[in-house]
């Protein structure tokens, strides 16, 4: 009988690589955003993938970039802390994509700060190109990487190679117990994931001054008060009021969120409690407000303020 191994492991790679769409399928539920803008990922998130042979606690970190913020300046310092601390750091890679100048500084920035660190390349979307194109570019990525890295093709939208994948992380990580009892996904707050949740459906299909700019805040969660006499209080006994509140930077972003008529506020708040319901397992009203906050990403007291 081969030893259990856990451990942790840390997805990077440039925006958009499909580093969060690879950890919910790993662990098999939605526990990180997924979009096509860069720094989507404000929190690391961690993802906990259970198997019969090892339990591997997946990091989803913001992406490394040059910073131009005190926001920007934060996150690259979560990132660093992060990469010291894993047990394995995966760099992932599109198929469809050439390696490009921000691959290589991103490998050069983990060999400066984690050089002790076991490096393994992931190449994604392999279902999007042809067999020669996923041969071709798991040959540069090994380039790239070094000869002592492994190179694993994945697809996490078709799911093909994710247990691949899992296996050779596993095989990478220290002898030891699950960290965590089987059956918990996230050790995230709920409240966070919520928040991450109320994002993502707001940055949907929006233009890309806002990404940075927005930021949420769950202010309370409160069971639903019902007055027995409301014929609807059966169907309500159970729901939880949450007030939520999101952050922008200018006025004019404030109009973008709220939409004409409010009728886009209305669609982020249907398509985040669809999320969150199905994390919660519980019905939710929820309740969302917009605010300006002038230029918070770059106001210490402001970001402590957001969480940051």
């Amino acid at each position: 009988m081969s030893e259990f191994r856990s451990g942790f492991v840390c997805f990077v790679g440039r925006p958009n690589t499909g580093k969060s769409t690879l950890t919910n399928a790993m662990v098999g539920q939605k526990i990180a955003i997924t979009s096509s803008r860069p720094q989507t990922t404000r929190h690391t998130i961690r993802g906990i993938v259970h198997r019969e042979h090892a339990q591997l606690i997946l990091v989803d970190t913001p992406g490394l970039h040059r910073p131009r913020t005190l926001l920007g300046q934060r996150l690259n310092d979560l990132v660093r802390d992060t990469y010291s601390e894993v047990d394995v750091i995966a760099m992932c890679v599109p198929a469809d994509e050439k390696i490009g100048p921000g691959d290589r500084w991103i490998i050069e920035q983990i060999k400066l700060m984690a050089p002790k660190t076991t490096l393994l390349g992931v190449v994604t979307k392999i279902d999007k190109v042809s067999r020669d194109q996923i041969a071709h570019q798991l040959v540069a990525v090994s380039e790239l990487l070094g000869p002592d890295a492994d190179v694993v093709p994945v697809s996490a939208v078709k799911g093909e190679q994710v247990e691949t994948l899992v296996d050779v992380i596993a095989s990478k990580m220290p002898e030891g117990p699950a960290f965590y009892p089987d059956g918990e996904l996230t050790d995230e707050p709920e409240e966070t994931l919520m928040a991450e949740l109320i994002r993502e459906a707001a940055l949907e299909g929006v233009r890309d001054e806002l990404p940075h700019s927005l930021a949420v805040v769950i202010e309370e969660i409160l069971p639903r008060e019902v007055d027995a006499d409301d014929p609807n209080a059966k169907s309500a006994k159970d729901m939880l009021d949450v007030h939520a509140l999101l952050y922008v930077e200018r006025p004019s972003q404030k109009a973008i969120i709220i939409g004409k008529g409010g009728a886009r506020l209305k669609e982020v708040g249907t398509n985040a409690r669809k999320q969150i319901e199905h994390i919660l397992g519980t019905r939710i009203y929820l309740h969302l407000h917009v605010k300006v906050a002038k230029d918070w990403q770059r106001d210490p007291k402001q970001l402590g303020k957001l969480g940051f």
